[in-house]
């Protein structure tokens, strides 16, 4: 009914529906084990740290596993989930329950948001899991070094992994908002990869700006500057001393700021949905 108002309810089914199907793909499956056994290898390279602090290495690496593996999770479980009811033509039953298309296009957001959460919170305890473990060693073979006790820490390691898992919302998010006008998985993964992307390299954009002067390129670097959100706020991995941290306001500004491009995408994904032809 995509005349009705809308459904709490609804959103929840359909949140809940697409959580149990992203559980069941293989992709996911395979993803998860795969970034576990990497972060669970790290401590097996840390020959590898190039001069910087061995804890700090194995951090950096784990942080950077769920980020790729994070996003790549995010892109393909978006478009798959979202296209195969559409492919499917169980879309039509959904609407054609108490069910409006806000609702199909939120609860696919909030459930695909959900099983993230998962992945991001089980790998950022295996990372934990292996900090402990190699740091317990370094306490036993050079006691002298942590005369003032442990120095990862753990709940700075947690919050770490919360700004991944809020990166990971705001690009499934702009997922959704290309899946919601495209006609191809296959274009909206390509698309949300190459927004990834970008958005990483957002201060590139802004530097060329800054050189070109009054031009095009001044134009083009504008925009990408003020609509796409710079993913680099999220990269943060100082889960040990040396390099500063953030305040816990600043947590909840890049909170807000996550959740603010998040709805902005989603609000506009409904909006594109709404007027598509199914």
């Amino acid at each position: 009914m995509n005349g009705a108002g809308f459904s709490l309810s609804g959103l929840l089914v359909i949140a809940h529906h697409t959580a149990r199907e992203a559980v069941r793909q293989k992709v996911f499956g395979f993803g998860l084990v795969l970034a576990a056994g990497l972060v669970l290898g790290a401590q097996y390279f840390r020959d590898f740290h190039f001069g910087s602090p061995e804890l700090k290495f194995l951090a950096d690496v784990g942080f950077g596993v769920i980020a790729l593996f994070g996003a790549s999770l995010t892109v393909v479980m978006t478009a798959q989930l979202f296209f195969s009811e559409l492919e499917n033509r169980t879309v039509l039953t959904l609407l054609a329950r108490p069910v409006g298309r806000a609702e199909f296009v939120l609860g696919k957001f909030l459930g695909v948001t959900v099983v993230i959460a998962v992945f991001c919170a089980g790998l950022t305890l295996v990372l934990a899991g292996v900090l402990w473990t190699r740091e317990t060693a370094l306490l036993r073979e050079f006691p002298e070094a942590f005369a003032s006790g442990r120095v990862v820490n753990y709940s700075h390691l947690a919050v770490v992994g919360l700004l991944q898992w809020l990166k990971l919302v705001v690009l499934g998010a702009l997922t959704l908002l290309v899946a919601s006008y495209a006609r191809t998985p296959v274009f909206t993964m390509a698309a949300g990869f190459m927004v990834y992307v970008i958005c990483h390299l957002q201060f590139l954009a802004r530097e060329a700006g800054m050189q070109a002067g009054a031009s095009w390129a001044t134009v083009v670097a504008g925009l990408v500057v003020h609509v796409l959100p710079n993913f680099q706020l999220f990269s943060l991995a100082e889960a040990l001393p040396g390099g500063g941290w953030l305040t816990l306001g600043q947590v909840g500004q890049l909170a807000l700021y996550a959740l603010g491009y998040a709805g902005a995408a989603c609000g506009l994904a409904v909006f594109c949905f709404r007027r598509r032809e199914i």
